[in-house]
């Protein structure tokens, strides 16, 4: 099987770039960071919880200090 190269890996990227769009991207790097992840932890034998996201613990907070100003 032949060595996939640094010339390689640009056109594949390139050809990832035309068909998802720039938008995209993100979401498939995290999809696939997350897959790697979880075969990791599977292989290993490791179970661990996701860590809970803090986005929505700032939300809540921001929404209780709005009705608290409100009120």
């Amino acid at each position: 099987m032949p060595n996939v190269g640094f010339p390689e890996l640009i056109l594949i990227l390139a050809v990832v770039l035309l068909v998802f769009g720039p938008g995209k991207l993100p979401e498939i790097g995290k999809a696939v960071g997350n897959s790697f992840r979880e075969f990791k932890d599977a292989t290993s034998g490791t179970s661990s919880a996701p860590a809970k996201p803090r986005a929505k613990k700032a939300t809540k907070r921001a929404v209780a200090s709005r009705s608290k100003r409100k009120a």
